[in-house]
């Protein structure tokens, strides 16, 4: 007999435990690969492409660790640090010193489980309720916005978000950009957070936009957190130019994962040193340690200069190939009459499609793809934090990955235009 559940949840709990657009998501993905299998066209993930270039580096990798007399026993056997290993944090200081001129340490790194991690410590000890009843709120300048800040608040609303500005940029082509006329920082304001390039759509941010917004931080006196998952100098899925900034009063984020080690769980943070405190101390409380794998991997390739190299040579030409492919495979089968417009692919692993006008939503767009066995997002997942507009650019867009096998992205595009035709056409 199933007994009916009684214990009642804090405020922490209603937040986390009882589901969430990227966990609907992700179980959605793992229920249609039960049932369509091999079937099933996979457009709609995070998850790299296996270069084979990159798989051989683990490989190498991983047979001098298991040669080098210890160092698979302190890999796996010993905890390190909550901040993270001394000897990688000190080598990934020194690559953005040497790099950039930066002037860091191993004190203004820390590690983290993975980059996710990293942003709900900084977002819930920066944001959230103050002692004093106060709430403040992390400002996105721009969205569509990644999906996995959405619901990391450990308790109340977290996010306050801005439309964006619309650059037409060909006939079928458009921009987003930051409307700063509308970018209101009041004392409401803990942080602002962007991803560059951004997690749905590609877009990089320009240097002046990322400026800006930097002035703005320093004049408020609160920190511009950026996520730099697919940035440079790694792993440097960026194809416009683009400046990596920073200074004491920003937050950058690095991870391991989109070079291809997402398996370790490895996030970067890059701080003043009272942030790295910060993050260090919730790393001891809430998980005793970070993994070692992805350190230990990725150390000498840190200090040796060798993962600029693999990430120029043929990380970013991979994907940039990758992202052009897709492009020609949307001028293949969208008609010239069909309303669509793709966003300037300036970097990530996704196109962002826009059907201007579309009849249905891209919820139920979503759902038609799925029963034809392709999985793509809907777009209005990544529209939080504009409270109850109802702007209905939110739900006339898509997410689509470009990083599964050729055969199996273009066929996908060409049921994605297939039902949209029909959409209109009803």
């Amino acid at each position: 007999m199933l007994q009916i559940m009684s214990w009642e949840l804090s405020e922490f709990g209603r937040g986390l435990c009882i589901g969430s657009g990227i966990g609907e998501l992700m179980e959605d993905l793992g229920q249609a690969l039960a049932s369509g299998g091999d079937r099933m066209r996979m457009l709609g993930g995070g998850q790299p492409a296996h270069i084979p270039e990159i798989d051989e580096i683990w490989r190498r990798r991983m047979e001098e660790i298991m040669a080098e007399p210890g160092a698979l026993a302190r890999m796996l056997g010993d905890y390190e640090g909550p901040a993270g290993n001394e000897a990688f944090r000190t080598a990934v200081a020194g690559l953005f010193k040497c790099e950039f001129g930066w002037d860091l340490g191993p004190k203004n790194v820390a590690i983290t489980a993975g980059g996710q991690t990293a942003f709900f410590f900084l977002f819930n000890s920066l944001g959230g309720r103050f002692p004093d009843g106060r709430r403040k709120k992390i400002l996105l300048p721009l969205v569509p916005e990644y999906i996995g800040y959405a619901n990391q608040s450990a308790g109340g609303d977290l996010f306050r978000a801005v439309k964006p500005k619309f650059d037409l940029t060909g006939e079928h082509e458009f921009k987003y950009r930051v409307d700063f006329d509308n970018l209101v920082i009041d004392d409401d304001v803990a942080a602002i957070c962007v991803s560059r390039p951004t997690n749905p759509t590609g877009n990089v941010l320009t240097n002046n936009e990322i400026g800006q917004l930097a002035e703005l931080a320093a004049r408020h006196d609160i920190p511009l957190i950026i996520d730099n998952a697919y940035g440079a100098p790694f792993p440097n899925i960026i194809f416009t130019e683009a400046k990596p900034f920073w200074n004491e009063n920003i937050i950058l984020t690095q991870s391991l994962s989109k070079i291809g080690l997402p398996g370790t769980r490895t996030g970067i943070v890059i701080a003043r040193e009272e942030v790295i405190k910060w993050v260090s101390s919730m790393t001891s409380i809430v998980g005793l340690s970070n993994t070692n794998a992805g350190q230990t991997i990725m150390q000498p390739l840190v200090e040796s200069g060798e993962i600029l190299q693999v990430s120029d040579k043929v990380v970013q030409p991979f994907y940039r190939r990758k992202s052009e492919q897709a492009q020609g495979w949307v001028k293949e089968f969208f008609d010239d009459a069909l309303p669509y417009r793709l966003h300037r692919s300036e970097g990530a692993l996704f196109l962002w499609l826009w059907f201007e006008g579309m009849p249905i939503t891209s919820r139920e767009l979503y759902e038609r793809l799925k029963a034809r066995k392709v999985l793509v997002v809907p777009g209005n997942y990544f529209f939080y934090g504009l409270g109850d507009d109802d702007w209905g650019h939110r739900n006339e867009c898509l997410r689509i990955s470009f990083t599964m096998a050729e055969d199996v992205v273009r066929e996908g595009f060409r049921v994605i235009a297939e039902e949209v035709k029909k959409a209109y056409e009803e």
